[in-house]
């Protein structure tokens, strides 16, 4: 590690230390997601487990509440349930990577963990370089830079970032988010044998490839891996525009399912399908462990969309990850749970009722409330419509004559009601996650999922109230330990 390093985490490690109080005392602070212990926390990276334990990365801006040049932090768990903050990883400390260590990804090769991301640099004028880096660590816990091993291809700007890697036989695959030289996102393909030499052959997708036509100017955090018998491509395209429900935040993170042909260098692939239905979810990430699950961390946040209104920032930090979820695919379509670990996260027995009859009366049930919790409901087939509303910040509607269901919240920008949607043809069952300052909602055995923040007046009583038309068949609810342990 450079001497410049050290300061650089020397300086950020002062920033934890002289803000710990003002960023504790936020009654928003979240109790079972990973936040920044100060500063503005992005994409999730480098997500893995290895030697037994999982880690997960994410981008970090230790000096204020804005972007800027990103170093990354470090989270690690024995069972992604509880987590325990780590050293940091990486500072933006040599020239390849003065203006950021962006986004990246980890593998396990030779019995050492070796990151790539992507080294940014701006000149005075604001003009881009990018290089995908690499560092290895024997630890996972103090990581040795070895410097840029991918250089700019020629068929794309700078806008060039966020390498994906991982091994299928004797070769090594890499993808990164790209932009072409016609402003139009993409996903390139690298290969290589030994990580350190890549060859780059092609675009495997974007706009205006394999009869999508044009979709955004600028594909971020790709991720690519096979699932249940099909190849999945996540990612996060900038620039599309609103259609009805869908696309209705500044940017998407979605997938296609499709088959990669890695000798044609072709991605065959169907329609794009956003991953997340709610108002805060962007560049999420996968690892597969060694259970054999796909698991998926996303950003809880979006790029642009009102990021200087967050409440939590007069406490000095912003924005979180999302819980844990695994992938599955079914029926043409991935499918997201929380991970089962966490269960462990409950606190005493279950609040249990069964058999309620809804009506359009509103109904509070004994023990169905709190700051932090998990909730599960069935609902009888019958079921015609359901409201249920949150603390009087959040409501989540349903319709089986409109065949939609709706999540509101109330603005943190304007006090408005906002919402977001989905089509739904029968809501079966929906799983909840509500945080002092986040809503997570699985719909139908994870179908669907709504990703918030929520900032409920600290004066409220943080109460459920449900009414509908049809039959509550099984309701139970927990209380929710921290999940961060030092």
């Amino acid at each position: 590690m450079t001497e410049k390093e050290q300061e650089l985490i020397r300086q950020a490690e002062e920033q934890v230390k002289s803000h710990q109080t003002i960023v504790e005392s936020d009654p928003y602070r979240l109790h079972f997601h990973l936040m920044p212990p100060v500063g503005l926390l992005n994409d999730p990276n480098g997500f893995i487990q290895w030697n037994g334990s999982y880690h997960l990365f994410y981008q970090w801006m230790p000096f204020k509440t804005g972007h800027g040049a990103k170093f990354w932090g470090h989270y690690s768990s024995e069972d992604l349930a509880t987590w325990k903050h780590e050293p940091i990883a990486l500072a933006p400390s040599e020239a390849y990577e003065k203006n950021g260590c962006y986004s990246g990804s980890a593998v396990e090769h030779n019995g050492q963990m070796v990151l790539f991301y992507t080294g940014n640099v701006k000149d005075a004028k604001g003009n881009r370089e990018t290089y995908q880096c690499m560092a290895v660590s024997n630890d996972g816990n103090t990581f040795q830079k070895l410097g840029p091993v991918v250089e700019l291809p020629r068929d794309y700007t700078a806008h060039f970032r966020d390498p994906k890697v991982w091994k299928r036989d004797d070769y090594w695959y890499m993808v990164v988010g790209a932009q072409s030289k016609e402003r139009k996102g993409q996903v390139a393909l690298l290969v290589s044998t030994d990580l350190t030499k890549w060859e780059h052959v092609g675009p495997i997708a974007g706009s205006n490839l394999n009869g999508l036509g044009d979709f955004g100017y600028m594909w971020e955090c790709p991720d690519m891996f096979s699932l249940g018998g099909v190849d999945v491509l996540v990612v996060s395209p900038q620039g599309l525009s609103k259609e009805g429900w869908k696309y209705q935040n500044v940017y998407q993170a979605g997938y296609f399912i499709g088959s990669l042909d890695y000798e044609d260098v072709r991605f065959t692939h169907g329609e794009f399908v956003e991953l997340d239905r709610g108002f805060e979810f962007y560049a999420p990430q996968t690892t597969v462990d060694t259970n054999g699950r796909r698991l998926m961390v996303g950003w809880m946040g979006v790029p642009e969309q009102h990021e200087d209104k967050h409440p939590t920032i007069r406490h000095h930090w912003i924005h979180a990850l999302t819980l844990p979820r695994e992938l599955t695919f079914q029926n043409g379509r991935l499918l997201q749970n929380p991970v089962a670990e966490l269960e462990h996260l409950r606190k005493g027995e279950a609040t249990v009722h069964r058999n309620i009859a809804l009506s359009p009366n509103q109904l509070e049930l004994s023990g169905v409330h709190g700051e932090v919790l998990e909730m599960e409901l069935e609902f009888a087939p019958s079921l015609d419509w359901f409201l249920l509303s949150i603390s009087d910040t959040a409501k989540v509607t349903y319709s089986k004559e409109e065949e939609m269901i709706h999540l509101h919240r109330l603005s943190f920008v304007d006090g408005s009601w906002e919402k977001r949607s989905c089509a739904l043809s029968s809501l079966s069952s929906m799983r909840i996650f509500k945080d002092t300052s986040s809503l997570e909602l699985f719909i139908n055995q994870g179908e669907e999922v709504f990703t918030a923040r929520i900032f409920p007046p600290l004066t409220s009583k943080q109460s459920i109230v449900f009414s509908g038309g049809g039959e509550i068949v099984n309701l139970k609810k927990w209380e929710l330990a921290y999940a961060i342990k030092e």
